[in-house]
């Protein structure tokens, strides 16, 4: 087997990678080479369950199942190819190359994290909060207190929430969050107004996304996907923020919201009249989804919360559950009851090859 570099033209054809953004992709091939194996060689083999997501460059791969028999023939340039091979986890099918084959593969967590992170970052100005003007005197606890994140959180919970928060002061201009860091920190404004802004290959200056002002809280997302911060938090004035550490975070305001269920319990859910609710990308729900499900990508959710009826309960899937647990936080703040498939599409078990 030999190795080569990669070309990004190639990657922006295949599903979901043509939806990353540019520096995204360049990481991506930065940690990649395309394979070369000879006709007759194996990519992988049945029940084969090394998170790798695997796609054809060139030439023609047999999906073979456990007794031998082929399945479907996959030709480099098809609209199979633009998706990977086998992607269910462990792998019901063998992937054996009938000709000389060139393939890529991606270590399936960073491609998830990634994935996560660009489509967290979409929001708009008027979606972070319900337009809701807030006093600078007004009681940031109140305030808080209010908002439909804490609705579903044990009392014991937010004692301890507010117990655990430490007090921060900033200077304007001084940056709270920036983009591409490690997110550690839950956020809410006390005393001040701060801006969000994203940074962009176009503009590197950064686009405003957002003001926030008392009671506004930010930073959950990365701490929800485990991926970088997708923005910078700016201080506009001077003020003081009240933050949560990731551990703290987890343990007493995200877990509390989060509904897991197995594919049994999702079942039967939607059996009683939910729905599944599929947030990964339009090429990728094309492809392969469950029957009779709604999708909405994840960059999507804040904008399209007026199109989710809130008297049904909704089940979300990804393919790992990473972007499906950032959107059920979304809902679940927005008063719109959801469940978190646990495991994704590609280990459930609620999709067959």
């Amino acid at each position: 087997m030999t190795t080569k570099q990669i070309d990004i033209s190639q990657l922006k054809g295949l599903s979901p990678l043509g939806g990353l953004k540019q520096e995204n992709l360049h990481g991506l091939m930065e940690k990649s080479r395309v394979k070369t194996v000879s006709a007759g060689a194996s990519l992988f083999e049945v029940g084969d369950d090394e998170k790798l997501t695997i796609y054809l460059l060139a030439g023609d791969v047999e999906l073979v199942n456990s007794q031998g028999k082929v399945v479907k023939t996959v030709s480099a340039g098809s609209d199979d190819a633009r998706h990977p091979l086998a992607p269910i986890l462990p792998r019901k099918l063998a992937a054996r190359a009938s000709t000389d084959v060139d393939y890529i593969s991606f270590d399936s967590d960073l491609l998830d994290v990634m994935l996560t992170w660009d489509q967290t970052g979409s929001y708009e100005v008027g979606e972070l909060r319900a337009e809701q003007v807030v006093d600078e005197e007004d009681d940031w606890m109140t305030t808080l207190l209010q908002t439909k994140a804490f609705h579903k959180i044990p009392p014991a919970n937010i004692q301890a929430i507010f117990m655990r928060m430490q007090r921060v002061n900033y200077k304007a201009g001084d940056t709270v969050i920036k983009q591409g860091d490690v997110g550690d920190y839950f956020y809410v404004i006390t005393a001040g107004r701060c801006a969000v802004t994203r940074e962009t290959p176009l503009n590197k200056e950064g686009i405003k996304l957002a003001e926030l002002r008392v009671g506004d809280s930010f930073g959950e997302e990365a701490l929800i996907s485990e991926a970088n911060r997708n923005a910078t938090v700016t201080m506009l004035t001077d003020g003081t923020l009240m933050r949560l550490g990731k551990e703290d975070f987890n343990t007493l305001l995200n877990e509390p919201m989060l509904q897991w269920v197995d594919l049994k319990q999702a079942e039967k859910l939607v059996a009683d009249g939910g729905k599944w609710l599929d947030v990964r990308l339009p090429s990728e729900f094309e492809n392969v989804n469950i029957k009779g499900a709604l999708n909405i990508p994840l960059y999507f959710i804040r904008l399209k919360l007026r199109s989710l009826d809130p008297d049904l309960k909704y089940v979300v899937v990804c393919d790992t559950g990473r972007r499906s647990s950032a959107a059920a936080y979304v809902l679940n703040e927005r008063g719109i009851d959801s469940y978190v498939l646990k495991g994704g599409l590609t280990t459930s078990g609620a999709l067959k090859e």
